[in-house]
């Protein structure tokens, strides 16, 4: 069996879709399978990493803003889109697959569309109630169309075939020890925080850490681990040497953690955006959060993900034009001191934990 898996772009796509290989690979250990994305992107370290083959496609979105920077993107953009077809179609051709899955990210729209062009079975998952532009397009053409929320069933072509599962989150994470995780970072007995902006990181959740940290930087019992991502290069180390803050035991930071669920299973508090796969792992986790939600986004969905959380008192949500110095560390605060409600609150997470999502997608693409 050989199954092509197309993800890219963010871990938000990419996770899943290791997710579903790994799946497969426990019902089937000599399943092939290849992941196809951008050498340049997220992908190809977090999909070598986990040790699967890899194959590079360059394919990009257009930018909205007209500025001369874009234009030159824009360009580039146009050359990779007339070049993808017939690259997607040498892919599948020397690979041969069984099946396509498609995770997220602009690489799916043509090596999922060339392979259901080709008679491939193909399928596709939508992590967000709000589907992306392109799982909406491939939504007409595929077998399988897989979605994390039912809403999310309206923006597609055929409302009535798709199949509501959830997202699927990795087995590290569903497994991951809490006290083995406590003890491994050598935090027991004070409070854990882990922040973070997503794979690419956020300026407005790096912002609202720097407060958080100078508000801390006296708690002795207080351990705070933050990823600033991609993006900060290196402002967040630049903050901390103008304050006089060094790193500690009491303080790291990261551009990007590989063994993110050890730091989540050791932590009290998560703090976040509210991306679909990050609520999924909080619940599957069940964490205490603090949820930031990206206001930059369509139809506000980051806000949406947020509320399911924070309406069964699983989480606090902050919307970004209130976030400020104030705002943050009177809500950190309020969960510091009172350890009991953290608790509480990751119980509640827990109860909208779809634990069977993988068992629906790996049911539907092999029940033939």
């Amino acid at each position: 069996m050989k199954v092509i898996i197309a993800a890219g772009g963010t871990a938000g796509h990419i996770n899943p879709g290791l997710a579903i290989a790994q799946h497969i690979k426990s019902k089937h250990p000599d399943a092939q399978i290849m992941f196809v994305g951008r050498k340049s992107g997220m992908e190809y370290g977090l999909v070598t990493k986990a040790g699967y083959p890899f194959a590079h496609m360059e394919v990009t979105g257009f930018q909205r803003r007209i500025t001369l920077n874009n234009i030159k993107r824009n360009i580039i953009t146009v050359k990779n889109l007339l070049s993808a077809s017939s690259k997607a179609k040498k892919i599948i051709n020397d690979f041969q697959p069984d099946l396509v899955i498609g995770t997220g990210g602009y690489v799916c729209g043509p090596i999922v569309l060339q392979a259901a062009k080709m008679g491939i079975k193909t399928a596709i998952h939508e992590q967000n109630a709000f589907p992306g532009v392109t799982n909406k397009l491939l939504s007409k053409s595929v077998d399988y169309v897989f979605i994390a929320a039912e809403k999310a069933a309206q923006y597609m072509a055929h409302p009535d075939r798709c199949i509501v599962c959830g997202n699927p989150v990795r087995a590290e994470v569903q497994s991951v020890d809490v006290a083995d995780s406590r003890r491994q970072l050598r935090v027991e007995g004070k409070t854990v925080l882990l922040s973070f902006g997503g794979s690419l990181g956020a300026m407005a959740v790096n912002n609202a850490m720097k407060n958080l940290v100078l508000h801390n930087r006296h708690r002795s019992d207080v351990v705070h681990y933050h990823v600033v991502g991609r993006y900060d290069e290196g402002e967040f180390e630049a903050f901390l040497k103008d304050n006089g803050i060094q790193q500690s035991e009491n303080l790291q930071v990261f551009e990007y953690l590989y063994d993110i669920p050890k730091y989540m299973a050791a932590a009290d508090i998560i703090i976040s955006r509210c991306g679909a796969l990050t609520i999924a792992e909080i619940a599957a986790i069940g964490k205490a959060s603090i949820l930031i939600p990206s206001p930059n986004v369509a139809e506000n969905h980051q806000f949406h993900n947020g509320k399911v959380l924070a309406d069964i008192g699983a989480a606090i949500l902050i919307e970004e034009k209130d976030l400020n110095k104030e705002s943050i560390t009177a809500v950190f605060d309020s969960l510091y001191s009172d350890k009991t409600r953290t608790i509480q609150m990751g119980e509640r997470a827990k109860t909208v934990y779809r634990a069977d999502c993988l068992d629906i997608i790996y049911s539907h693409l092999f029940s033939e």
